[in-house]
Parts: structure tokens; C-alpha cells; sequence
């Protein structure tokens, strides 16, 4: 099954990075959050993506088309300008990169992945957001409802830390925990090809549009994760997404 991401909006809330490159390009411990994304799929065995592409979107091109050699020792002959890159393990990933348009909503990006893909069922998710959800167990889910689209609802994390109390004293300060109140769309989608008939053209909203109309329909199931998720907004997610990484605490991570 091919894992869609949407790479194309301007990230504008999160502007001091945006300016100059896309928001899933924004990097957490050196790699572009969208490799993160990627990873969280390849640890389950999912290594074919569809990257659907937009602001900035020649920024990404070159990540990937440069990448092999980026990450490997070289040797250059300079007179021949020809480079030998050495052995060394890598992603094992194929990646399609789709120029879906700098001012296209994310209904119509949806849409022309899904017409890439084909007639067959696919993932996708948001270029800016992690989550240590169970793939295989999300897929597994989707199947036995039988709709069209399954979605992971999780819960928003609280936006202050917290600090426990005793005896009027306080005793000990929490970092944010997930336990905002009710459920928001974390994105980590499963689709069926049918859903283009819920995509009107370019500029129809994905979220207010197309799931509005899907879930009218009976056919939004809600996979419900109660455990890591994290968007990256504002810059203060930037900060709180390093420091998990950086004291090897990243919940996302599953790789070696």
C-alpha cells in the first residue's frame, strides 16, 4: 500500500521557518520532519511514497534527488568529474514526487494522488505531524469498517505543562501531557479510490469540505489513538519536537 503525504501548504503560522522552505523540509535533529514521517511507515514496512508537492516544492525535489549522495563517503575524480559513492546502508524507499500546484487546496491534492495511485486503497497523512500510531493495527481497523476513509482521531495535546499539588505545596512540574478534551483529526488516513467523487476541483478543503460531506455519508470511520501525537505549528513545536528527539525520547521513533 503507497503512503500519500501532503507537502504543498505555506505553513504560515510557522513563518520564522517557512520563509524559506517548506514546512515538512523544517528539520528535527538534522532531518527534515518528513523524513521522520517516512520512517514512522518504513519501521512498519511501508516504503513506496507519494509526496504531493506545492510552496517551494523544488526544495524537496533536490532533498531527494540529492540524498543518495548526501548521505554516503564520495570520491570524485576531478579531471572526469566522475563520482563514486561507497557502500553504506540506506532508506530503501521509492519515492514519487507530484508537482500538485503552489495555490492548490488540499482536497485537490488529495485528488490527484489518489489519480496517481489508481484503483487501489492508500494512506495519507500531513507533511508536518508524528505519532507513534500502529500502522498495521490503523490498516487492520479500516478494513473491517468497510468505509470509505478512516481517519486517527487523537487527543489535542494540552497546551501548559502541568503541576502537582500537595498540600498546597507544589511538588512537581509535568511536561504537556496528551489529555486535551475530545478528539481532532491527526491525520494518518486510510483511503478508498472512490473518495475523488468527494473532490469538487483544486480548491476544495480536504477537512471542510470533502470530510464533511464523506462523514454526512456514513463513511468516516474514526481510529482512536489516546497515545503520542504531535503537530508542528509554531516554532514552540519546533522546540518541544528537538528536545524529545535530542534527550532520545522521541515516542515517533521506531527505527534504529
Amino acid at each position: 500500500m503507497k503512503v500519500a503525504i501532503l507537502a504543498g501548504g505555506l505553513g504560515t503560522r510557522l513563518s520564522e521557518e517557512t520563509t524559506i522552505k517548506p514546512k515538512p523540509m523544517v528539520e528535527i535533529g538534522g532531518k527534515p520532519i518528513l523524513w521522520h514521517i517516512m520512517n514512522i511507515y518504513a519501521s512498519f514496512g511501508f516504503n513506496e511514497f507519494v509526496i504531493a508537492l506545492g510552496y517551494k516544492g523544488e526544495l524537496i525535489k533536490d532533498f531527494f534527488l540529492n540524498y543518495h549522495f548526501r548521505s554516503r563517503n564520495l570520491t570524485v575524480e576531478l579531471k572526469s568529474g566522475e563520482v563514486t559513492a561507497h557502500e553504506r546502508d540506506g532508506e530503501d524507499w521509492i519515492v514519487h514526487l507530484l508537482d500538485t500546484g503552489a495555490e492548490t487546496n488540499t482536497g485537490g491534492r488529495v485528488k490527484r494522488v489518489a489519480e496517481f495511485v489508481g484503483n487501489e486503497s492508500f494512506m495519507l497523512t500531513y507533511g508536518d505531524g508524528v505519532s507513534n500510531v500502529d500502522i498495521p493495527r490503523l490498516i487492520e481497523f479500516h478494513k473491517q469498517q468497510k468505509r470509505l476513509v478512516t481517519l486517527t482521531a487523537v487527543r489535542p495535546p494540552a497546551r501548559f505543562g502541568q503541576m502537582v499539588i500537595d498540600d498546597q505545596r507544589v511538588i512537581q512540574f509535568k511536561e504537556k501531557p496528551q489529555i486535551g478534551e475530545g478528539w481532532i483529526n491527526g491525520g494518518f488516513f486510510v483511503l478508498e479510490p472512490e473518495i475523488v467523487q468527494y473532490i469538487q476541483n483544486d480548491q476544495t478543503a480536504w477537512e471542510f469540505e470533502s470530510l464533511e460531506q464523506i462523514a454526512a455519508d456514513g463513511q468516516l470511520a474514526a481510529y482512536q489513538h489516546e497515545d503520542f501525537w504531535q503537530c508542528m505549528d509554531t516554532i514552540r513545536d519546533v522546540h518541544l519536537l528537538e528536545k524529545l528527539w535530542q534527550e532520545d525520547k522521541a515516542p515517533w521513533k521506531r527505527w534504529n
